[in-house]
């Protein structure tokens, strides 16, 4: 079966002002629909370099208001998890950076000696999995009775639910387009049937069947969606890629983390092929049906 019209197809069913507007709806549906699955292969791809990330990170914070006591515990917490083979890295915070890091929200009083501030203490570990830090975190409760385990990736589990939530709007927003394209490509069937159907009845009394005259009307569909979907598809690539340079130049590990992939391109690129596929196959059953409707 063939899918993109012939010139003997474009004399027949020559309808000009028709194809440019099917040209350019097209074009304008994949432009969105380009935009809307980078939107969720990029956002796939962060929060996986977000759950690699803080899969195997901890922090320990020595809660004491006793300066004395917290400085002690902090060394036995520090020795402990140092000695751990599932630990890899446990090194204090600087406390100047915790000092920093508070001000926004205690002002001057996060310099105040009479607030006690937590120390706190990074840990990576090895092999990172629940099962580790669940030891680590029992080990750490029984060196220090002041000593809190909390796994970062707790911290951000708003962010990584608002992530999911993109990434399916996302899903569902091609899914949508997909929809819509196929239900343009329909009307612009029946349309072309409407707008033709002298040169049909020429054809039918010329010995056509319906599904020769059905190929002529998928071809020219097919070919004004691949056309349509490759401007509009080359137009979202270049929009794309102008946001992702600027997400690169912003320095951020999350955001540089939703960089599209070589093969999240290649996906793209193929959009406008799969598309031609589906309205092909959509102008197929439209014409065919109609055709067997009036017989």
């Amino acid at each position: 079966m063939a899918m993109f019209s012939t010139a003997a197809d474009r004399r027949v069913l020559d309808d000009r002002r028709g194809t440019r507007a099917m040209t350019w709806i097209m074009a304008i549906m994949l432009f969105l629909t380009v935009l809307a699955a980078a939107l969720g292969l990029g956002t796939i791809n962060a929060a996986g370099a977000l759950d690699r990330e803080l899969a195997g990170r901890l922090t320990v914070q020595v809660v004491a208001a006793d300066p004395a006591v917290r400085d002690r515990d902090t060394e036995a917490v520090l020795a402990a998890l140092r000695g751990m083979p599932a630990v890899s890295r446990a090194d204090p915070v600087d406390p100047a950076r915790l000092t920093e890091l508070l001000r926004p929200w205690l002002g001057d009083a996060s310099t105040d000696a009479d607030v006690p501030l937590p120390a706190l203490i990074d840990v990576d570990l090895s092999v990172p999995s629940e099962e580790a830090a669940a030891r680590v975190a029992a080990a750490v409760r029984a060196t220090a009775a002041t000593a809190r385990v909390d796994s970062q990736s707790r911290w951000l589990s708003p962010v990584a639910d608002f992530m999911r939530t993109m990434i399916y709007a996302a899903a569902v927003l091609v899914m949508l387009m997909a929809a819509a394209t196929t239900a343009v490509v329909l009307l612009a069937a029946r349309a072309g049937l409407e707008t033709h159907r002298d040169t049909i009845a020429i054809l039918h009394m010329l010995g056509s069947t319906d599904v020769q005259v059905a190929r002529l009307f998928q071809r020219r569909i097919a070919l004004d969606t691949m056309v349509g979907g490759v401007i509009g598809t080359l137009a979202a690539m270049l929009a794309i890629w102008a946001v992702t340079g600027q997400m690169a130049g912003l320095g951020s590990q999350l955001l540089s983390g939703g960089v599209l992939t070589r093969g999240d391109w290649v996906l793209i690129a193929l959009l406008p092929l799969i598309f031609a596929i589906v309205a092909t196959l959509a102008a197929r059953i439209a014409v065919l049906g109609r055709l067997r409707l009036v017989q």
